[in-house]
């Protein structure tokens, strides 16, 4: 069986392309070819090699969170009651069917996850805390921290 080759490493067109569908996603290919200054077959050639290799993940929409009754931001520390492979197992398997969680981050330090999350209020939040975060497998504690401002949110990739 034939090992899969490494990706090819990306060059100033690869990088160009990409920092121009990180700014804009739905940009034509023609538009795109323009920008980056090459032929539109050879983008469109590129720009499927970019989501082969796995450089690109997914293209999609970018909602207001507040146009969609989402406008409250809430980061949740999660402390485990145990430090095992299994324990953090069961915790993943369990968060991810979650849909209100936007990610979920194992993290070292004082806590085991980090949890972003965006409901209506405070109120929907205590609800989703009692009913279902609490409730995770393995959960000791958590530590809930609502965000005032977002500074800075889902920036492009500087690379």
């Amino acid at each position: 069986m034939k090992e899969p080759s490494a990706p090819a490493p990306l060059d100033r067109i690869d990088r160009r392309i990409l920092q121009r569908l990180q700014g804009d996603g739905r940009m034509s290919n023609a538009d795109l070819a323009k920008a980056v200054n090459i032929s539109p077959a050879t983008c469109h050639r590129r720009t499927q090699r970019l989501f082969d290799e796995g450089f690109i993940r997914s293209v999609r929409a970018e909602i207001a969170p507040r146009s969609v009754d989402r406008g409250a931001l809430v980061i949740v520390g999660v402390v485990l009651d145990r430090s095992t492979p299994d324990s953090f197992a069961a915790f993943e398997a369990a968060i991810v069917k979650l849909p209100f969680v936007l990610d979920c981050h194992l993290v070292a330090g004082d806590f085991d996850f980090f949890l972003k999350i965006r409901v209506r209020d405070i109120d929907d939040f205590n609800r989703l805390h009692g009913e279902q975060l609490i409730a995770l497998p393995g959960v000791r504690q958590t530590r809930t921290f609502f965000v005032m401002k977002e500074v800075v949110d889902n920036r492009p990739l500087d690379f």
